[in-house]
């Protein structure tokens, strides 16, 4: 389980963001380090008894400040991601730890490419029926609440700016977030909830695999 030791370094790193300091306190890191990649693979094995999961990935301290602003050396969290198997289910889910009440998890399509989202807007002009009424279903609505993402100011090109479904087929991003509280991630608990609320996203990822996997015509494409 995630401990307040990580709460505190993490805090303690958001005051002190800079190398030397991290130097000073790295072998303290490294443990904490240590039991936060036990509980992603904890989350890790879990969520494969409920969905295909092929890899996890936990992301590094280090930030990437090559083409930022902002120069400050660490991430003041820990995150890392889960991959379902490909190339029959898509989607992915995301963990987020962090304190002061900014813990999430997220669920969906960050990137998807030029093809998958030409794809995901064709079938939205189609029809976007199953995929709304879905959205609004209680326990979906109540764990995963609306959808989110980057989206463009007007209709891509070769859609109808006055679609009905233009709401959907402006979107880049397809993404579900839920955030958790500090008290919520330290309790013993926190693991299992991670996985009922992966769980309740499911119809949502059967549907987005469904239109992925198969043209226009309903025709499987694998």
């Amino acid at each position: 389980m995630i401990t307040k030791d990580v709460f505190n370094f993490l805090k303690k790193l958001k005051q002190n963001n800079n190398r030397d300091w991290f130097h000073e306190h790295k072998t303290v890191f490294k443990e904490l380090e240590l039991g936060v990649k036990q509980f992603y693979a904890q989350v890790y094995e879990q969520l494969n008894t409920v969905d295909s999961i092929d890899t996890f990935k936990i992301f590094r301290i280090y930030r990437d400040v090559r083409f930022s602003k902002n120069k400050l050396p660490y991430k003041t969290h820990f995150s890392g991601s889960f991959h379902r198997t490909k190339p029959e289910l898509r989607g992915g889910y995301y963990l987020h730890i962090a304190p002061q009440n900014e813990s999430f998890i997220a669920t969906g399509f960050w990137d998807p490419n030029k093809e998958d989202l030409l794809r995901i807007r064709k079938e939205f002009e189609i029809d976007s029926e199953e995929l709304r009424e879905l959205m609004v279903q209680t326990e979906f609505k109540s764990v995963w609440g609306e959808l989110q993402g980057d989206e463009l100011k007007s209709a891509p090109r070769g859609f109808d700016k006055l679609d009905p479904n233009i709401d959907l087929i402006r979107r880049k991003q397809f993404i579900f977030t839920k955030k958790f509280t500090d008290k919520e991630v330290l309790s013993k608990d926190f693991g299992q909830q991670i996985i009922t609320d992966f769980k309740v996203i499911r119809p949502y990822f059967d549907y987005m695999s469904a239109v992925l996997t198969t043209n226009l015509n309903g025709e499987s494409t694998l």
